[in-house]
């Protein structure tokens, strides 16, 4: 009998079946993660173009979405099994190794990884940021560990940085529960050896790479058109809107997500397809019975030129405008449709962190009120006379504000809070008429007004 030749990386993620599954997603999870993977399907379209701009008839670059991980990214051989995990700006940065393997998936990636012959590269891609202590130790061995791993010497483990891989090696010990691989169980058959496990784990860290700094749910609408799609449509040289080349994408990218993209052997039955002398499905095979959870940059081509084509079609419905007295003053101020609409994110973002925190902290209240006053000092200190002898001010303020909230540090903010947060805050206080992005009005009657002009434009 012949030897099977070695699966690579590209092989093995559409070969292996999930050993798991844990959990389902919610409807703004996918809407996030479909962001954020489409993100990175532009990219490796962006790469995959050619000095003529168009892909050539082998481009093999493709993204499998919902398997194994949130989805992975294969060129050729290569596959990058990518984890992808939205964190609330109320839920603060990772502080503890455990949150990395728990909350940010880190224990799940490296079991998937290992169960793929400990081939793909892997990234996490969160909105979280990294806390000083273990957590940026960690990512200061995982960049150590990447340049010994891709440089000939032999791959050890530093004495600067056995410290952060036997830690690490603990905390997905911890948090891999009954999904623990057997040979690392004590007594089990065939049991790896505790000094053998943390040289995995420092092999899975060489190949760890996090991405920390996401886009969080709240911006990325209106920041991925300009950030994503933007150096797509300025290399094809096309004249149209950025967003609607990014929403035919994201579209694309959500529909894959979830699984639900067209099937044209759903429904027929796999006749003789298990008989005596049949062969072996190889992994091109496999990828087939995937291709409702693939996207190819055939497809992202297609849906980019459809978007050309007609961007009309894919630009985004254009919505009544906004009626609280917050977007009323910011829009009177001249800031831009993006601003109002990020303000008024923001304002409910840090309405429900301190929802939470007054619910069960009685030190909240105490803290909120410094915090307004201290907003108020800041709105104040940046309304300077220069800035108001300009006729339309609103919009030069709004950047001041952010400016200035950019500067505070930690210790200055309570606990989870972070610029966009504060900004929030002075949203909140805005809209309660505490501060103003124009001369003072009626905003009553502005409000009167504007709502007429809704109806009149949905009539």
């Amino acid at each position: 009998m012949s030897e099977q030749p070695e699966l690579t990386a590209a092989e093995l993620v559409v070969t292996v079946p999930q050993p798991d599954d844990w959990g389902a997603n919610t409807l703004d999870r996918y809407d996030w993660q479909a962001s954020m993977a489409a993100a990175d399907g532009l990219e490796l379209y962006r790469q995959a173009l050619g000095a003529n701009k168009r892909l050539r008839d082998d481009e093999s670059r493709r993204i499998l979405c919902e398997y194994h991980e949130d989805w992975v990214a294969i060129h050729g051989d290569a596959a990058e099994l990518v984890s992808a995990k939205h964190r609330d700006p109320s839920a603060d940065a990772y502080r503890t190794l455990n949150q990395l393997a728990h909350e940010g998936g880190l224990a799940h990636l490296f079991l998937r990884w290992r169960a793929l012959q400990e081939k793909p590269t892997c990234r996490l891609a969160t909105s979280g940021g990294l806390a000083r202590g273990d957590v940026q130790e960690l990512e200061a061995t995982m960049r150590a560990l990447r340049e010994l791993r891709q440089s000939a010497n032999q791959f050890t483990i530093p004495d600067v940085h056995r410290s952060s891989v036997e830690k690490f090696h603990a905390t997905i010990h911890a948090n891999s529960g009954k999904f623990l691989p057997d040979d690392w169980i004590e007594g089990s058959e065939g049991e790896v050896a505790l000094d053998e496990q943390r040289h995995q784990v420092a092999r899975f860290i060489s190949m760890l790479n996090i991405q920390a700094e996401a886009t969080r749910r709240a911006d990325i609408g209106f920041a991925a058109p300009t950030k994503c799609a933007k150096p797509v449509v300025d290399l094809l040289g096309f004249d149209v809107p950025y967003e609607a080349v990014w929403n035919v994408v994201y579209g694309l990218f959500f529909t894959r997500m979830k699984a639900a993209g067209p099937r044209t052997d759903a429904i027929i039955s796999p006749v003789l397809a298990f008989a005596n002398g049949s062969e072996v499905p190889t992994s091109a095979d496999r990828e087939r019975a995937l291709a409702s959870r693939i996207v190819t940059m055939q497809d992202i081509d297609l849906a980019v030129m459809t978007a050309v084509a007609n961007p009309s079609a894919y630009g985004s419905l254009a919505s009544p405008i906004r009626l609280s007295r917050a977007a009323i003053k910011m829009r009177r101020g001249k800031c831009s449709d993006n601003s109002v609409e990020r303000g008024e994110q923001l304002r409910r973002d840090y309405q429900r962190y301190w929802s939470g925190r007054l619910s069960g902290d009685p030190t909240a209240l105490a803290e909120r009120d410094r915090l307004r006053r201290l907003l108020l000092r800041v709105s104040d200190r940046s309304d300077t006379p220069e800035m108001r002898s300009k006729s339309d001010w609103g919009a030069q303020f709004w950047i001041a504000l952010q400016d200035a909230l950019d500067d505070f540090t930690e210790d200055q903010i309570p606990t989870g809070m972070d610029p966009d947060l504060l900004l929030g805050g002075i949203n909140d206080l805005t809209n309660e008429c505490k501060i103003w992005f124009s001369e003072i009005f009626d905003v009553t009657a502005e409000i009167n007004r504007l709502r007429e002009e809704n109806r009149g434009s949905a009539a």
